[in-house]
């Protein structure tokens, strides 16, 4: 799954890797972005490709709650075509998620779970592959703005997540972005073959103290390597 990522870079930033226009206007420096708050994400509208800021947590445009979101924070590739909560998205309304960074956990016996960053070698920006929802209340007036939400595509996990945790999300190569966001045409089973374990090649994997593991905490400190042996107690855990 994917529970918890980085936006370390400010959306502008964001705007430039992606070519799009920034209408987030967000500094970044979030370090432990959590279920239920906003995030910036990449979506394109016809010509207009767009930084826009929505609430993770896909709330699908037939729920009666939006508490909904707090369950459906990631999309099975495998079975995103054919859920009565995904499938509409998947085939109408995809983005994509820049992440710097993502967390996993990992629990061997009675232990407490350790925290693991996942990023790019070079320090490049993620493409996680999500979809999205507007949402209206019910009673919602006409033309009324809608909650826009999203979710993070998951897939099976590669060489680097496999020792930690069976799933991980979706990374998509720069080359498939424009098909990804609805810019170049696509069938089904090609946007299907997208959902792929990313190649382990070019990904790290190290762990961080468990100071992320409570989201009110943020900063740089919660990417840092530790040495998994060691006590931390003096960083929150």
């Amino acid at each position: 799954m994917c529970g918890r990522f980085t936006q370390q870079l400010s959306t502008s930033e964001f705007a430039r890797i992606f070519g799009a226009e920034d209408i987030a206007d967000d500094p970044g420096g979030h370090y432990n972005l959590a279920p239920t708050r906003k995030a910036a994400v990449v979506v394109q509208r016809d010509e207009r490709r767009a930084v826009v800021p929505y609430r993770w947590g896909f709330v699908p445009t037939w729920a009666k709650d939006p508490r909904i979101g707090s369950r459906m924070i990631n999309a099975r590739a495998e079975t995103i075509a054919t859920s009565n909560a995904f499938r509409s998205a998947f085939a109408k309304r995809r983005c994509i998620v820049p992440a710097d960074a993502f967390y996993e956990w990992h629990r061997e016996g009675k232990g407490p779970s350790q925290p693991y960053v996942i990023r790019r070698e070079d320090g490049r920006t993620l493409a996680l592959a999500g979809i999205w929802s507007p949402w209206w209340e019910p009673d919602a007036p006409e033309g009324a703005e809608p909650l826009r939400t999203f979710s993070v595509v998951t897939t099976a996990a590669n060489e680097i997540l496999a020792p930690i945790h069976d799933r991980m999300p979706v990374i998509l190569p720069e080359e498939a972005w424009a098909m990804w966001l609805g810019a170049a045409p696509a069938d089904p089973s090609e946007l299907q073959g997208l959902l792929v374990p990313a190649p382990a090649a070019g990904l790290i994997r190290f762990p961080v103290a468990r100071y992320v593991s409570d989201v009110r905490n943020d900063g740089p400190v919660l990417v840092e390597p530790i040495d998994p042996d060691s006590a931390e107690d003096s960083v929150g855990a």
